[in-house]
């Protein structure tokens, strides 16, 4: 059975999350940093009257800084809190604009070296058929999504903002 989940940018590369996990989506107007927090916080922000911890994505990725454009969106899902229960949290990504349905036999684990270098923030890869931009590297056709694991992402520095 397909399972939709929604497609974001950071760098040149494509993650998804499963749409269940996804709250909203929201454009990003900038943070309120949050002293002594990690450097991948990028801090608090309001959406829809709820203060939000939020994660800059490339920071976490490794990857250098980018301008924050009218694409920048922030991704706002929810994870597991510490103690139990469900923690809201947004993940500032570069542009995400696209939903797709994939089967679960799509979705491969990582290759080991992936798996190792991603600190374990890529749970599954998948190839979609040559459907819009980018593409499978050398010689592939269609696009490779890395399926995230939120929690890993969000990590165990949460910031407690609720």
């Amino acid at each position: 059975m397909s399972v939709l989940h929604v497609v974001f940018r950071v760098g040149t590369a494509e993650y998804v999350l499963p749409a269940a996990d996804v709250v909203q989506m929201e454009s990003f107007s900038g943070a309120t940093p949050v002293p002594g927090s990690p450097a991948y916080v990028a801090g608090l922000v309001q959406v829809r009257g709820r203060v939000l911890p939020v994660i800059d994505a490339r920071a976490r990725f490794g990857l250098p800084p980018a301008e924050r454009n009218l694409d920048t969106r922030v991704v706002v899902g929810q994870v597991a809190a510490p103690g139990g229960g469900l923690r809201t949290v947004g993940l500032i990504v570069d542009a995400a604009r696209e939903v797709v349905k994939l089967d679960p036999e799509q979705l491969r684990p990582p290759p080991p070296l992936v798996a190792e270098q991603a600190r374990g923030f890529v749970k599954a890869v998948a190839q979609v058929g040559g459907v819009g931009q980018g593409s499978a590297g050398a010689g592939g056709s269609g696009r490779l999504l890395l399926l995230i694991d939120l929690n890993k992402v969000v990590g165990e520095e949460q910031v407690h903002a609720e």
